[in-house]
């Protein structure tokens, strides 16, 4: 593996070390702020990986994003819902 492939593969790693680090935290404001953080900083993370690594590792790793914000995605799709709902 060359370092063009695993500095990436290394950021999102610790971007996964600090969304379960965030998830420890106890109030949920906190919570908020910190999904919504990393969130802004996951979705070109995963767009990097994809492009250095392959889309079968984007999806995976995209997968474990997902898995650990769970809760913010499931109330972005219910804001959906609504809005085409309305």
């Amino acid at each position: 593996m060359s370092a063009v492939q695993a500095l990436p593969l290394a950021a999102a790693c610790l971007w996964l070390i600090a969304a379960n680090m965030a998830a420890m935290l106890p109030s949920r404001d906190n919570h908020r702020k910190c999904a919504s953080v990393l969130v802004v900083i996951g979705v070109p993370l995963l767009g990097w990986v994809t492009f250095a690594l392959g889309p079968v590792v984007g999806v995976v790793l995209m997968a474990g994003g997902v898995s650990v914000l769970r809760w913010p995605l499931m109330a972005a799709g219910r804001r959906l819902r609504r809005l085409r709902g309305a």
